[in-house]
């Protein structure tokens, strides 16, 4: 057979074979519905499934809920994808999960919580913030302000990364600090904060945990008890409502963990490592930084449009 007719010949037989198929990666997270934290994770996660062609699905329960977790996990693994990526909020709750899908040869990423576990549980690396480390700053940084007796809101009891940010805070502050539980509604968020300004006049300092579910939230509280000019808030994540009490000086700073590369990262990873066996060679660290009264206004459109 002459060369031409080869080249035609496997030419017809691409044809007929068609592209080759999508990388399937798949994402759990433990990402309550309500929260719009998330939002902006699966927006980075979409339009890393954009760039890199692969094909993507995110899953998250609807509240926190470790078991329903869990079990969306092992529903991925049960699919075989070529990649999986997981936040790991109950090292214990989801352990087991997760080992199971290295155990099955799936390459794991881990984002957003989880850390100090990733490793131990066999993913290649993790992108995100070290909790207590992020927390230890804030709490530094009030210290710095004047700050001497704080709040620390934590709207998703159970999750041991709200639960480091918290240590972390209460190590960086060194001065009197209670933590706050609550749900994420941020209704009751500003009802249990406005009944602490009230019951204990030494507070000085509220640290959210979330921005649009505990940051604005607290704001409202420390206005409606007349306290703005004494009680600084900060808040880790942004939100364009809380990025403007900190432009309008209601507001202390934002912790910006850059949620977007969370959701971005470890989906460009999988891809790039299926497809060409790449994978960086250690966690990527995408926060803190501080968002303050110089910056916010340059990220508020942004965090509108869902990308900061």
């Amino acid at each position: 057979m002459s060369i031409l007719k080869k080249l035609a010949v496997a030419a017809v037989a691409l044809t007929i074979a068609g592209p080759a198929a999508a990388q399937q990666i798949i994402v759990v997270t433990h990402g309550q519905a309500n929260d719009p934290f998330w939002s902006v994770v699966k927006n980075g996660v979409e339009e890393a499934a954009k760039n890199t062609g692969a094909s993507v699905d995110y899953r998250a329960p609807e509240t926190f809920d470790m078991v329903q977790m869990s079990q969306l996990i092992d529903a991925a693994v049960n699919q075989e994808p070529d990649g999986l990526v997981v936040s790991i909020p109950d090292a214990d709750a989801l352990g087991p999960s997760i080992e199971r899908a290295v155990q099955a040869g799936i390459p794991v990423i881990s984002m957003n919580s989880g850390s100090d576990v990733s490793k131990t549980l066999g993913a290649l690396l993790h992108v995100g913030q070290d909790e207590f480390t992020a927390g230890k700053t804030a709490g530094e940084k009030l210290k710095e302000m004047g700050g001497t007796t704080a709040l620390c809101v934590n709207q998703e009891v159970g999750n041991v990364s709200l639960d480091q940010r918290c240590a972390g805070f209460t190590e960086g502050f060194g001065g009197k600090v209670e933590v706050l539980p609550t749900s994420n509604d941020p209704t009751e968020v500003k009802s249990k904060v406005q009944a602490a300004l009230e019951s204990n006049q030494d507070v000085d300092t509220i640290l959210g945990l979330g921005a649009a579910t505990v940051g604005e939230p607290a704001v409202e509280a420390v206005q409606a008890v007349g306290r703005g000019d004494s009680v600084k808030v900060a808040s880790f994540d942004l939100s364009a409502g809380f990025l403007k009490d900190v432009a309008d000086g209601k507001a202390a700073f934002a912790i910006d963990q850059q949620q977007f590369l969370q959701g971005y990262l470890p989906v460009a990873f999988l891809a790039l490592d299926a497809k060409y066996g790449l994978m960086p060679g250690g966690n990527v660290p995408s926060g803190p930084n501080l968002v303050t009264k110089d910056k916010a206004e340059q990220v508020i459109e942004l965090s509108s449009k869902g990308i900061r």
